[in-house]
């Protein structure tokens, strides 16, 4: 049940930013829109407490219940800047927006870039980290949280990642090729 509930939360999360869009831009209401994108944490708060019930009730801890953490954390971590993602890209390809910022390729900037992206992927796991973490005292000792463990893992593994690929970019960053003229970074992100 749990795993269906992840699957249906990642459905509705996609189905209410649609909404949320189809509001801001083809309705022209942005405030009922910006309303309907607030309801997204709703789902993860569903998917909480559903957990913690599923486990209360004497469910032996799996790989569901770790997904639902991880599912959590990278909701946080990544669920705005998803949202602003498609949010830029919508207005741009339908409704005469201005054309989403790319991403820096060269020097510093990149670095930064890549440092903020790492940054948000960080906090994902670390949440995850953490709901797991509470899951493994929740259930207690005996319980049967190997599977909860290696979920962990993977977190600390994500982490490790991204530290790698942004401290590569600092240490080593890829320079313009000579002439070609590049862009700053924009001041507002």
């Amino acid at each position: 049940m749990i795993a269906l509930l992840v699957v249906a939360c990642e459905v509705a999360f996609w189905v209410l930013l649609a909404a949320g869009l189809a509001l801001r831009y083809v309705a022209r209401k942005p405030r009922l829109g910006a309303a309907v994108l607030l309801c997204e944490p709703l789902l993860e708060v569903v998917l909480l407490v559903v957990t913690a019930i599923d486990l209360r009730n004497g469910a032996e801890p799996d790989w569901k219940h770790g997904l639902a953490a991880v599912y959590i954390g990278f909701t946080v971590g990544l669920g705005h800047s998803t949202i602003k993602w498609v949010d830029a890209r919508v207005a741009h390809r339908w409704f005469g927006g201005p054309p989403p910022v790319k991403p820096p390729k060269y020097g510093r900037a990149r670095a930064v870039h890549d440092w903020r992206a790492a940054a948000r992927w960080i906090l994902a796991a670390a949440v995850a980290l953490g709901l797991l973490q509470a899951a493994i005292w929740y259930v207690g000792p005996g319980g049967g949280t190997s599977s909860l463990q290696s979920w962990q893992q993977k977190m600390v593994l994500v982490i490790g990642i991204n530290l790698i690929i942004a401290g590569s970019y600092t240490l080593f960053p890829k320079q313009a090729p000579k002439g070609e003229v590049t862009e700053r970074e924009p001041a507002d992100r």
